[in-house]
């Protein structure tokens, strides 16, 4: 499996996604919701983050970052993730895995594509038909009143929303660009033009995620070629 961006990243935006192991719930309640929202806050004043976009769902977070300095990422999640398993095992009781794992990250262009992946994380709730409109779910940073901690969000970012952002938001995504970007979510594709991806790829050491799944396809020799002839 393609390994995902994690150190190399100082100035360029990337998405972030962690899920509950076997896909459990992580988040049992508001209160839950709550304490991580508040631990967002208290990791980025332990390290400066900038975070553009994020969205807490019952059993897996979205998260679009903007670090300043390469190794931040993976510095700044593990403090987030370690201190909500300690925080989550304290309240229920339990001990063991709540994560799946580690993380999984890709690179975004600072272009449009940065839009789209903004998009892409805040209409979630909308998407798993938790809510009417994408604003309406209050554990998103598209949501108008946001939690404790967290009033400053989002930063603004290297490219401005559009005015019309939230009804952008709302309005139904094709399937083609959805599968598009679950292969990054999935492998960890850097996520922007056809060249930029190239380049990306080669700077972070991910030319792996560029190449089809499965097994190559095993070449004939010359023999057996002669035989089918």
């Amino acid at each position: 499996m393609p390994r995902t961006a994690r150190a190399p990243l100082g100035g360029i935006c990337c998405h972030v996604i962690n899920r509950g192991n076997g896909r459990a719930l992580v988040f049992h309640d508001d209160g839950d919701y709550r304490a991580f929202a508040k631990l967002l806050g208290m990791a980025c004043d332990r390290l400066a983050m900038r975070i553009l976009a994020y969205c807490l769902m019952p059993n897996h977070v979205h998260l679009v970052l903007w670090p300043y300095q390469d190794n931040d990422l993976g510095r700044w999640m593990q403090w987030l993730m370690t201190s909500h398993v300690r925080r989550h095992h304290r309240r229920y009781g339990t001990e063991g895995h709540l994560w799946q794992g580690r993380f999984k990250s890709f690179p975004i262009q600072h272009d449009e594509h940065l839009l789209t992946v903004l998009r892409y994380v805040e209409r979630n709730p909308l998407r798993a038909n938790l809510v009417e409109r994408a604003e309406d779910w209050p554990w998103s940073s598209l949501h108008p009143r946001q939690p404790a901690g967290l009033e400053a969000l989002p930063h603004p970012g290297p490219l401005p929303r559009p005015a019309s952002w939230r009804e952008w938001v709302n309005r139904p995504v094709s399937e083609a660009e959805l599968t598009a970007l679950r292969r990054s979510v999935n492998r960890g594709t850097p996520w922007g033009s056809a060249r930029w991806t190239e380049q990306t790829a080669e700077r972070l050491g991910l030319q792996a995620s560029l190449r089809p799944r499965g097994r190559p396809l095993k070449r004939e020799k010359p023999a057996q070629l002669a035989q089918r002839k």
